[in-house]
């Protein structure tokens, strides 16, 4: 069966409540752009028909086909998002919120366990039907605008394998597993989602359908270490907390928040990405778990540069409250 087909019949069961990629529409924007190259076709000496490329200006291309599809990502990285985080925000309740939650009954194990399956699914099959319809592109084209357009979505952030909330769904999947080890209860969120360790640096590897694979590394750029109270900024790039606010030039009292707009990642070197940095709590848990010994080691070493930063910051407060 065509990815086409198979795409379409899969967004039909969540076309109510899931936005997705026009996949059969843009193929018909190409089909007719293709026509309008063809009538433009001219043959060389030989008789043989020389390809005409898609001209700078294309009122086909700039007007219709890029617009439409830029928004239809945009509209389902944003659905993927905001749906991810109220799930985590399900699972991660404690105190009154998770007795009221789970004591209402309409949420369990199971159902968090299949609707994070389900979203995975989701922005799997649309990062597929992205990547196919910008291979369709180029080759009617015959150019390489469709990958330059791949990279200019992931610079505006609205390349669904590009979410920080993928990498949490990840790490969830594997608390869930861990707990039914030894619980030997519920099912698994989904196969193929590792975290593994190469010359001591860990990873997330997850291997799904259509050669789809996602590796994201878990070692800071900036200390080089692991991960330590992770933090996704809007670029999608990880850093431990302490080591973006050290980039950041802020302190740990102030917080990302507090960051300057021309700050850029020490990564990407974009700007303004501190603002709306996403704290990856369930990737937090998983690797306290599986790196126990290196974890307590970050706690006792944080835990006093955090008390210096805050006396330092209150001194300065009261300085500056009396005038010193």
């Amino acid at each position: 069966m065509k990815f086409c087909k198979t795409y379409q019949e899969y967004m039909q069961n969540w076309e109510r409540e899931f936005p997705g990629v026009g996949f059969k529409n843009l193929k018909k924007i190409l089909k007719k752009c293709r026509h309008d190259i063809d009538s433009h076709n001219s043959c060389d000496d030989n008789g043989d028909l020389i390809p005409s490329n898609c001209p700078h200006q294309c009122p086909v291309c700039d007007g219709t086909f890029f617009p439409s599809l830029l928004k239809e990502m945009s509209d389902v990285v944003g659905c993927f998002n905001e749906r991810a985080r109220k799930l985590l925000d399900l699972h991660l309740a404690t105190g009154f919120k998770k007795y009221y939650v789970w004591c209402k009954g309409k949420h369990n194990h199971v159902s968090l366990i299949q609707e994070g399956q389900d979203l995975v699914t989701y922005a799997m099959i649309n990062a597929i039907a992205v990547r196919k319809i910008l291979k369709k592109y180029d080759k009617v084209h015959y150019s390489k605008q469709g990958q330059e357009f791949k990279s200019r979505a992931q610079r505006m952030h609205v390349e669904i394998l590009q979410s920080p909330w993928l990498s949490e769904l990840m790490a969830f999947h594997i608390n869930l597993r861990d707990k039914k080890a030894n619980a030997r209860t519920g099912p698994y969120l989904f196969e193929g989602c590792v975290l593994k360790f190469t010359d001591g640096k860990p990873s997330l590897t997850c291997e799904l359908f259509d050669s789809v694979k996602v590796d994201l590394d878990l070692t800071c750029s900036i200390c080089l270490d692991t991960v330590f109270d992770p933090v996704a900024l809007t670029c999608g790039h990880i850093f431990c907390y302490m080591c973006a606010c050290n980039a950041a030039s802020v302190t740990i009292v102030d917080g990302l928040q507090a960051t300057s707009p021309k700050e850029k990642c020490p990564l990407c070197r974009e700007p303004g990405v501190y603002e709306g940095a996403l704290h990856l709590e369930e990737l937090n848990i998983l690797l306290s778990r599986r790196c126990h010994e290196y974890w307590e080691e970050r706690l006792q070493s944080e835990r006093l540069e955090r008390i210096k930063q805050a006396k330092e910051h209150w001194q300065f407060q009261c300085r500056a409250f009396m005038g010193v």
